[in-house]
């Protein structure tokens, strides 16, 4: 009888936290809509396959749609995990090491040019050979660049493929010595044709083989079809003109829902594979990435990575840093962000926490302490990672009652 009872109020509990996470999650969602932040959106908080907290909310803004788990979004940089994963499978089979020159394996870098520190001085050959690791972790020195003009390799420019990509990113100089800092950029898309090398097959074929068949990604890839636009979320594109610092002043502009502003053309056929920016997915495709990363880079028995790849690729490299005058409390691994001071993160999430986000204001995150994980899909700009902590402190908020 004592087993019962204890039993009971452990499943009565269960649901009571159930409850109270589903409410908390659902009123941050319904709030970000109320107040302009996002057109529709859909969330969920898990624990392996477990649903602990999952729903989708829909705005009544004119030409919004609703949201389901098959919706397709661009998720943006929210690809460079699943490069970094991919990296992790070839590392794992031997193919490289992460402390080998890029040139190695791609000779276009061999004569990398570095900028000088002194804006009228001449550009020199750089001292230190771009490795793997500066790659895997932004500390190449190559950062975005156009944003459809200006200077520099721009991937929205119609490269043919990757080799041509890399060919016109191995002619620009890198922002300082290779390793000697971090500058977020275009990494990812390099290591996409890097992949290649390595593999020798197509990046997407790679990906398919070694991630996407095994999870059952099947809506993840680099083009779309005229069915999949159907499916495709359109942009609530919000103020681009943010003066509002601090909440001092409003964004000036005005907000509409519109289908246009893809900035990739997403070509069925596309070879122009961006591990970087490139992918589209759903909300169930990607909650089968999140639920292996939770894991142990294992999904329904299949490792997919070793726990030791999954470490190295997840451990601060990169440590936190001060911006605007604050730190975030979070450092910076394999392309993912690793929370190493909750103090000053504030969402009562813990440390360890390791993640990304998405241009578009996708946003997941992994907490290999309590087991779960979080997935957040909108479509959205400009970009807020206000988003994701907040729907972080609404998932902490409600979880201490599980205790």
């Amino acid at each position: 009888m004592k087993f019962i009872s204890t039993l009971l109020i452990a499943l009565l509990s269960h649901g009571v936290v159930a409850a109270s996470l589903s409410d908390s999650v659902r009123t941050y969602q319904e709030a970000l809509i109320a107040h302009g932040v996002t057109g529709s959106n859909i969330a969920g908080v898990f624990k392996g396959s477990e649903v602990l907290a999952l729903s989708a909310v829909t705005s009544d803004l004119p030409g919004d749609q609703a949201i389901t788990e098959e919706t397709i979004f661009p998720i943006w940089s929210m690809s460079k995990p699943v490069t970094i994963v991919a990296m992790m499978v070839l590392l794992d089979q031997g193919k490289y090491t992460v402390d080998e020159p890029v040139a190695k394996y791609l000779p276009e870098f061999a004569n990398l040019m570095c900028r000088p520190e002194e804006e009228d001085a001449d550009l020199y050959p750089c001292e230190n050979e771009l490795l793997i690791e500066h790659l895997l972790t932004h500390r190449s020195g190559y950062t975005y660049y156009g944003n459809g003009g200006g200077e520099g390799p721009d991937f929205r420019f119609p490269y043919t493929d990757l080799e041509d990509y890399i060919r016109h990113v191995a002619s620009w100089p890198v922002e300082f010595e290779p390793g000697t800092d971090y500058l977020y950029g275009i990494n990812q898309a390099i290591l996409g044709r890097l992949v290649e090398v390595l593999s020798g097959k197509t990046f997407f074929d790679f990906l398919d083989e070694a991630i996407f068949a095994p999870l059952g990604m099947s809506d993840t890839k680099f083009e779309l079809t005229a069915a999949d636009r159907d499916r495709l979320q359109p942009l609530y594109r919000k103020p681009q003109r943010q003066f509002g610092v601090n909440g001092i002043a409003p964004d000036e502009g005005t907000a509409r829902i519109t289908d246009q502003y893809d900035e990739l053309d997403y070509a069925p056929g596309t070879k122009k594979q961006l591990g970087g920016e490139g992918l589209v997915s759903t909300f169930s495709d990607y909650r089968k990435f999140c639920q292996m990363l939770a894991s142990g880079g294992q999904y329904n028995g299949q490792q997919i990575i070793s726990e030791a790849a999954l470490e190295r690729m997840t451990t601060t490299v990169t440590p936190p840093q001060l911006s605007g005058g604050y730190s975030s409390g979070f450092g910076y691994a394999y392309s993912v962000f690793n929370l190493v001071e909750p103090a000053l993160d504030g969402t009562g999430s813990p440390a360890g926490i390791f993640g990304w986000s998405g241009y578009h204001n996708t946003h997941f995150w992994v907490d290999p302490e309590n087991g779960i994980y979080g997935l957040f899909m909108t479509r959205t700009t400009p970009f807020s990672f206000e988003i994701q902590k907040h729907f972080r402190a609404a998932v902490y908020g409600a979880l201490p009652a599980a205790e």
